[in-house]
């Protein structure tokens, strides 16, 4: 199955470093019988690339737990794509939402997408609203509109080392 987990860019640098990587909770998104039927319309492609913009929504909330630590966060969205065994659907927490088996090793990695530098301030408020996005702050609610107008970049797994070397 393709999924798509929201990560951080301190979360990639570890996926370089260790080969491998721990979501966080084991949560990912993927196109699920449950978003096929949300939607309604759309190809395969379409409703991927719905799961793949919840998972970066979901990018901003770790933005967010690592700037609340005090750990220094840049702010840039990332999901990883990658093809897992073992995901299992998870409808109680939304239609996309699948719970992973077990860490995420570097060889399935279809791709990494990661916002550019001109997203970076529209990310950093909108990880800071994103709780009140989500209960309908309208303010909130065009915030975070403003950091999802940025679309993410795409790499190849092989080009992750140059990626983090040129942050």
């Amino acid at each position: 199955m393709r999924v798509y987990v929201p990560a951080t860019i301190a979360m990639l640098r570890r996926l370089d470093e260790d080969g491998e990587l721990v979501a966080v909770d084991n949560t990912a998104f993927a196109l699920t019988p449950a978003l096929r039927e949300y939607y309604r319309t759309g190809d395969n492609d379409e409703l991927e690339y719905a799961a793949m913009l919840e998972a970066a929504r979901a990018s901003l909330r770790l933005i967010a737990a690592e700037l609340a630590q005090d750990v220094p966060a840049m702010s840039r969205r990332a999901v990883i794509s990658a093809d897992v065994d073992g995901a299992t659907l998870r409808p109680d927490l939304d239609y996309a939402v699948v719970r992973l088996a077990g860490p995420v090793p570097l060889k399935v990695v279809a791709a990494v997408h990661v916002d550019t530098p001109e997203a970076e301030t529209a990310v950093r408020a909108a990880s800071a609203v994103i709780d009140a996005a989500d209960l309908g702050d309208p303010d909130a609610e065009f915030t975070l509109g403003e950091a999802e107008d940025h679309e993410l970049s795409w790499y190849a797994p092989q080009e992750l080392p140059f990626l983090l070397e040129l942050l």
